[in-house]
């Protein structure tokens, strides 16, 4: 028997409908590309959408065309996320940090049609144009004052295109299992991979972020994605936050301490979130000027695993931690940190230690650890295995790439993340490491987050990362690359001292080797892959590790 209920399509437009009924005096607030902040209502971004819906209609765009974006975070962006998405096309948000074969190979590859970009990669995409497909529509997101001469061909003014369309939209029905997004992976092992979300998909994980991450997401508070929405969507914020009635500030180009500092203090930011090198800068700038930004009470910390100094940091300073985890390929968020009320008394160190875990998972992922037979492992924060996962918000596989769907599928339909992890009594998830990253070294498994977290909480070290070298007697063994917070790096002897109080002996680092800094991946994680390169031929003597 089934039930007597209507069934009505879930689509991204009547987010944005909502919002403007409902939560009409919220928004946007955008530092922008041009200079100087912009401040827009969900109502103006909902008539704004409209109309850019009508002037790509009229470029020729149709359903389940792709429609590439190269922007920061800032209004024009999330009004392209809607017109495209709302309209029926599919969004393809491209990560100007990736290279320019990336670039080229992911454009070709998901066939954009229409290619909209900031000021600021304007040069960038005159260089890779000749690569691009001979017909791509180019539209300049400014201005017509502030719209370059290019050699872009036939290049459009995006305000221009607005402002030429008259106001209204009617949104049309489709599918809910209709393409909506399109983002690639970084691409650090081959070709970068394509996750295509839905309509179905985004609007459910709208739902999932407003509930599990319920403390930012609130009507008028004001939360600061520095999380980039050219990859997987700013984890869901620009969908989850007008849901939910809450003002974005849109930092635009500039992610250094000091302008987000300046920012997040002037807007009275509530909750920010970011990876964890962004927060180092922001780290950095309160202990310059002797204070956290005036309204800052949560910092959302995701991409790669928080060290327990810096949760410690904020934690001290009043801005509550929320580790959070996901992958692309999950629309992102699998798991959120937040602590329930019974568990809002912990002291500090406690409090650390279990914030320092990647969380909890939310409604709607189901989470599984596997031994290497693929037998399941007890959740019991003990046993380890390499994790897996299923849901509606979680790809079915590779867009136009069925060799690394099978290989990224189990029989039973679960995606491999990839990520070695263990699951506690009360459902934390514990990611020890990647697969590729841990280091085996005569016999034993070695955890480079474990290391590296030590390390990082040493005063005389700003960032560290550790990889395997190859060794003669004990197959592989950690070394540390490390980046000095003075000018003067403590010595060897000093950072083992400290290592030696939470680590055994063998886990010690063979060697350290100090660094100006440490390459990031286009999504802003240290490269393991570059340092690996530059560094995994690094000789260690016999001697070393006895």
């Amino acid at each position: 028997m089934l039930g007597q209920m209507m069934h009505r399509p879930l689509r991204i437009a009547d987010i944005l409908t909502f919002a403007s009924e409902i939560h009409g005096k919220e928004g946007i607030v955008s530092s922008t590309v041009e200079g100087g902040l912009h401040r827009t209502s969900y109502r103006e971004l909902e008539q704004r959408s409209g109309q850019l819906a009508r002037a790509l209609a009229r470029l020729g765009v149709t359903n389940g065309d792709r429609v590439a974006t190269l922007a920061w975070n800032g209004y024009r962006h999330f009004e392209l996320y809607y017109a495209v998405s709302g309209m029926g096309a599919v969004v393809h948000t491209i990560n100007p940090r990736l290279s320019a074969e990336q670039m080229t190979y992911i454009v070709e590859h998901a066939g954009d049609k229409v290619l909209a970009l900031d000021l600021t990669f304007v040069p960038l995409i005159e260089k890779l144009a000749p690569h691009f497909p001979a017909d791509m529509i180019y539209v300049i997101m400014t201005d017509s004052a502030h719209m370059p001469e290019t050699s872009l061909p036939g290049a459009l003014c995006y305000e221009e295109l607005l402002t030429a369309e008259s106001p209204g939209f009617d949104w049309p029905e489709f599918d809910e299992n209709t393409a909506a997004g399109l983002c690639y992976t970084s691409g650090t092992t081959g070709h970068p991979k394509g996750t295509l979300y839905s309509h179905r998909s985004t609007v459910l994980h709208a739902y999932s972020c407003a509930l599990s991450l319920y403390s930012a997401m609130r009507p008028g508070n004001r939360i600061l994605p520095v999380v980039p929405m050219f990859h997987v969507n700013a984890w869901g914020m620009p969908y989850a936050a007008p849901m939910a009635g809450a003002t974005m500030v849109m930092p635009g180009p500039r992610l250094d301490g000091a302008a987000l500092w300046d920012l997040m203090d002037g807007e009275e930011v509530f909750s920010a979130w970011g990876v964890p090198t962004v927060w180092l800068g922001l780290l950095d700038e309160i202990a310059k000027r002797g204070a956290k930004p005036r309204a800052l009470g949560e910092v959302v910390i995701g991409g790669s695993a928080a060290p327990p100094a810096m949760i410690e940091a904020f934690e001290k300073m009043d801005a509550s931690v929320c580790h959070a985890w996901g992958m692309t390929e999950m629309s992102p968020i699998g798991t959120t940190g937040l602590l329930h009320a019974s568990e809002g008394d912990l002291a500090l160190p406690e409090r650390v230690a279990v914030k320092s875990k990647q969380g909890r998972r939310v409604f709607g992922v189901d989470l599984k650890i596997v031994d290497e037979n693929g037998a399941r492992q007890p959740h019991d924060g003990k046993a380890s295995g390499e994790l897996y996962v299923r849901g509606n918000v979680i790809t079915s596989g590779y867009f136009r790439n069925d060799a690394a769907t099978a290989d990224a599928m189990d029989n039973e339909g679960w995606f491999g993340t990839g990520d070695v992890a263990s699951i506690d009594e009360k459902g934390f998830l514990q990611i020890t490491d990647r697969a590729k990253d841990l280091i085996k070294s005569g016999g034993e498994w070695i955890s480079s987050i474990d290391v590296e977290n030590m390390a990082i909480a040493h005063p005389g070290i700003a960032n560290a990362a550790v990889i395997a070298v190859p060794h003669p007697k004990w197959d592989e063994r950690p070394v540390l690359i490390a980046v000095a917070a003075g000018d003067t790096p403590p010595s060897n002897e000093d950072v083992n001292a400290h290592l030696a109080q939470h680590l055994a002996k063998w886990q010690l680092p063979d060697d350290i080797i100090w660094v100006d800094s440490l390459p990031l991946t286009a999504t802003g994680k240290v490269s393991k892959l570059t340092l690996r390169k530059t560094y995994g031929a690094h000789a260690l003597s016999e001697q070393s590790a006895e």
